[in-house]
């Protein structure tokens, strides 16, 4: 609160975006945690809440005869532009919602006051909706093959690491710490993700400290050792996910790639997604031409080419292809990296991983994989998503690429995800919100060591609590896209541009994107009837328990009254009784029964004998023309040959 130099502002006008003449008059507030803008105007008082820690920039414009524009860009993609009548009381909001949005210390996120007094006991157990040695487990590990290796217990290997490691069997404890040494920020391959029916593996680590001539016997040998683990090929492929010219050039710095000259059995494969400083800057191409006030088409579509946002996609997606192709179908495993390991080969593994595994198109599944190749090998999320004041060098979009290409892929394959595009919307939402520990800090060190289990909530148990919200409509389980491997069409006509992200805070400028949301829509209202009608049939049965007893007061009373037997009724009377009619029960067919005579003999029931016809004299009974237009049946006249032998040509032929 020390940094909010004015915490409420009156007459301050929000610009709608799609049309500039229109704007809502409200107030204006600044909390420690968000800034609310409160409609005045309107009947049902609209707030509009922005988290401080999704605000990305603020920038405050030239004051014009109107007053001071204020405009706020959050990490989510939507943009505010408010209009403050003051310029002081404008400089004063600016200069506040710069500081409070850009923390200094993790004790100053969100996630260690969002629901601070919780009950400690529940939110640790929340912590243990998932866990990665169960998950391992389910993909075969241990066993003959690979182990747990405890060389990175206490972080000592490599801080940015997990300390959980799965290892080639074969691999001796000098083989990995020799690797270890010679790979950037110590990050040795290690398993990602294995293939129980052909024991093929995806590896990940950093690049080799090779320069130009330099190697490393234990690194060569830890390579010779995942080849080994898979006894169904002699050789495997390491797939360097950078550009060859970005390559050459950490390798002029000391750094590089793997000499197939000094590796056995390897076949060295570059696939060529660009850094993150390329990612960085395509985005805010992208975005500038999305959020653009009323762009053109040719604008927006122009805008869109020169960004390159796609093309990017599409690069890392070919990556993520390439690999599955190589465990599925050739069964060879993949050592894959990048500069330092955890922004690219994230991507790439992870898409790899979404390709092949079933699993993973699930709602657990891909809280699980997020979890294993994001966040427990060592992503930067506070660099990459600027969580706290620092470099902006280093942000960049990456995991948001990789939501994309699950996006992507859904929109091929329909019925092959759990989920729906808004699990993958709020996931995005919330690495960015820092309202839950699961994404802060850089890896699980540092985690460890701000105690984020016992001081934070969990996203993966919020998320699955309220998992009805995210079910993909059109899944099934048992259809050909969800069982086996995904083989996508990466043709540039096959990608599209994400407007439910990117744009979905402008409500009104087009119609949803996607079925999806209109079959959610109708999935909800459909429910909604359900009860409904749930509850007016409990109703009924109340209502028909209780006329059955009026009905039953009332039969008794009759018999008393007039003192005359009478015949049950037959099942053909008790048939009309039982159609759709003004028949609730025995006592109105008694009453009001077509069977029933009329006049003086009101009280009695005449029926008549078995086989006996009704008479044409009886106008309700007889059979005329009217009911055989009217598709009425003579139901008490025997069936025909012909009917017999096909009862719906015979019901036909009547009709």
């Amino acid at each position: 609160m020390e940094h909010i130099r004015l915490p409420k502002v009156e007459k301050v006008r929000l610009i709608d975006k799609i049309s500039s003449r229109r704007a809502s008059v409200g107030t204006l507030y600044l909390t420690a945690t968000h800034t609310i803008f409160v409609e005045n105007e309107t009947e049902i008082r609209t707030e509009t809440w922005v988290l401080h820690s999704l605000v990305c920039s603020v920038e405050k414009q030239a004051t014009t005869t109107t007053g001071s524009p204020l405009l706020v860009h959050c990490k989510n993609y939507q943009a505010l532009r408010f209009i403050i009548p003051q310029e002081r009381d404008c400089h004063d909001v600016h200069v506040s919602l710069l500081r409070l949005s850009r923390p200094e210390r993790y004790e100053e996120l969100y996630c260690f006051s969002f629901h601070a007094n919780s009950d400690k006991e529940v939110r640790g157990q929340a912590w243990d909706l998932l866990s990665l040695k169960a998950e391992y487990s389910r993909m075969g590990v241990p066993n003959h093959l690979w182990n747990l290796s405890p060389v990175n217990r206490d972080y000592k290997v490599s801080d940015s690491y997990p300390a959980e490691l799965y290892v080639p069997k074969s691999a001796t404890h000098p083989v990995i710490v020799g690797s270890s040494k010679f790979r950037s920020r110590g990050r040795f391959p290690t398993l990602s993700y294995y293939c129980k029916e052909n024991h093929a593996a995806i590896c990940r680590s950093s690049q080799p400290l090779s320069g130009f001539s330099a190697r490393c016997l234990e690194d060569e040998q830890m390579l010779e050792a995942i080849v080994r683990s898979n006894p169904r090929s002699d050789f495997m492929y390491v797939v360097d996910t950078r550009p060859k010219l970005n390559a050459m050039a950490n390798r002029a710095a000391g750094k590089g790639y793997e000499n197939e000259d000094n590796y056995s059995n390897i076949k060295f494969q570059f696939i060529g997604i660009e850094n993150i400083h390329v990612m960085r800057n395509s985005l805010q191409k992208m975005l500038e031409v999305s959020e653009a006030w009323s762009p053109s088409m040719s604008e927006f579509l122009e805008g869109l080419e020169s960004s390159g946002w796609l093309k990017h996609i599409k690069a890392v997606l070919d990556a993520g292809i390439f690999i599955a192709k190589a465990v599925a179908e050739d069964g060879v495993s993949v050592l894959v990296h990048c500069s330092d390991g955890w922004d690219r080969t994230a991507q790439v593994c992870s898409v790899a991983s979404v390709l092949l595994d079933p699993y993973y198109r699930t709602l657990k599944g891909l809280m699980v994989l997020i979890e294993r190749d994001w966040v427990s090998f060592g992503h930067k999320f506070s660099h990459r998503y600027n969580h706290l004041d620092g470099d902006p060098k280093e942000v960049s979009p990456v995991i948001d690429q990789f939501l994309e290409c699950v996006w992507q892929l859904s929109e091929q394959f329909p019925c092959a995800f759990e989920y729906n595009e808004r699990f993958l919307i709020t996931i995005h939402n919330h690495i960015y919100s820092c309202q839950y520990g699961n994404f802060i800090g850089n890896n699980q060190k540092e985690r460890t060591e701000l105690r984020h289990q016992e001081k934070t909530h969990s996203l993966w148990t919020y998320l699955w609590e309220n998992r009805t919200d995210y079910i993909n409509p059109l899944y099934r389980p048992d259809h050909s896209q969800t069982q086996g491997v995904l083989r996508p069409v990466t043709a540039p006509y096959c990608f599209k541009f994400w407007r439910a992200l990117y744009n979905r805070f402008d409500r009104g400028m087009h119609p949803r994107q996607s079925v999806i949301d209109y079959l959610m829509a109708v999935r909800e209202e459909t429910q909604q009837l359900e009860e409904q009608l749930v509850s007016h049939e409990e109703k009924i049965a109340m209502l028909e328990k209780e006329q059955g007893k009026s009905i039953q007061t009332k039969t008794n009373t009759l018999d008393r009254s007039h003192a005359v037997w009478v015949s049950p009724p037959s099942e053909s009377c008790l048939g009309l009784a039982n159609t759709p009619g003004d028949y609730s029960g025995l006592g109105d067919f008694l009453t009001s029964s077509p069977c029933q005579q009329t006049g003086s003999e009101s009280s009695l029931l005449i029926l008549p004998q078995p086989g006996e016809r009704p008479k044409p004299s009886d106008p309700d009974l007889s059979t005329n023309s009217d009911d055989q237009q009217s598709g009425i049946a003579d139901l008490s006249t025997p069936p025909s040959e012909d009917s017999a032998k096909d009862p719906d040509e015979a019901a036909y032929s009547a009709a």
